[in-house]
């Protein structure tokens, strides 16, 4: 595995939820795989859970590891070509990339999108020229458009939590938040979902679709009482408008996950990436319930991201 930006970079998603299933009852057996390989975390933006779980899961295959908050302790970055660098930018992201492919030998990279142009957070502008120019492995840490190390947890957990021989119904969910907030995991998650053997559907207030290349495997609606009936997973997570961009156009009223919500589903287990507001998009009561995931999807953060890596490992 060359670079791990989505699910398009995966050859078979079964095989890799097999395989960070495995690295969780054997967290050390690869161990030998890092020695003497360095992984370089690089943050625009800030980060608990996908910071300490790749973190840890490269330690876990014995890994050095180099963590930078870019956007507080390095020099200001160009990005476009042929530019006449006499304004506030430092340093190309040429050098800069290149640089960091010389020090690691396996790069992450977390960037958030900026909510302001469509087509200039869509472009993935600078994913993608980390993956041009630093010549080496590239792992998404959340990109302006994806968070894949965290769909594949959440489809970990799924598969961990699902009744043997059923395909469940999995519920992603529109919630209020008070601040806009990127598509990319609602994105991402519909995505791996639209690979997996789920029924999806997909719920949210009218003028929050998302873009139709995530949802094409998906039942898409805006009623949420509907959608919720009989649902056995329920993912809920706010996403600002795709179509009238980075808006918040409702305060969502009714929208966000109670018990008389759940009443409606098949006793679903309920998901959520973290950080949550709580009695915001989800109630105490849900939250501290029995039919809570949240924990063992930050929990097995760590092992989608070891078997990223390990790949990669394999690989080099």
């Amino acid at each position: 595995m060359k670079k791990y930006t989505s699910v398009k970079d995966v050859a078979n998603v079964e095989e890799l939820v097999n395989e960070a299933l495995h690295l969780k009852q054997n967290p050390y057996k690869y161990k030998h795989l890092g020695e003497n390989k360095t992984l370089g975390l690089i943050f625009l933006n800030p980060s608990l859970r996908t910071r300490l779980s790749t973190q840890k899961a490269a330690l876990n295959l014995g890994m050095n590891v180099m963590v930078m908050n870019l956007d507080k302790e390095g020099w200001a970055l160009e990005t476009q070509e042929g530019a006449i660098m006499n304004g506030t930018t430092v340093e190309h992201i040429k050098e800069a990339a290149g640089v960091m492919g010389a020090y690691c030998d396996i790069l992450g990279i977390r960037s958030f999108p900026k909510l302001q142009n469509r087509d200039e957070d869509y472009n993935e502008e600078l994913l993608q020229q980390f993956i041009e120019y630093s010549g080496i492995p590239i792992v998404s840490l959340e990109s302006a458009t994806r968070h894949p190390l965290q769909s594949l947890a959440d489809l970990v957990t799924i598969t961990e939590n699902k009744a043997t021989g059923k395909k469940p119904k999995v519920v992603l969910t529109w919630a209020p938040h008070v601040k806009a907030i990127p598509q990319c995991v609602a994105n991402s998650f519909a995505e791996w979902m639209g690979q997996a053997n789920v029924e999806l559907v997909v719920t949210h207030p009218e003028g929050y679709e998302l873009a139709e290349e995530f949802t094409e495997n998906a039942i898409v609606t805006t009623n949420q009482d509907e959608a919720l009936q009989n649902a056995d997973f329920v993912y809920v997570k706010n996403w600002s408008s795709y179509n009238d961009y980075g808006k918040v156009l409702t305060e969502g009223a009714g929208w966000m996950m109670t018990d008389n919500k759940l009443a409606l589903t098949n006793n679903a287990k309920v998901m959520h990436c973290l950080p949550v507001r709580r009695n915001v998009e989800l109630n105490d009561e849900i939250l501290d319930g029995q039919n809570s995931l949240v924990l063992q999807q930050a929990n097995n953060r760590t092992y989608a991201a070891q078997a990223v890596l390990k790949r990669m490992l394999e690989a080099l």
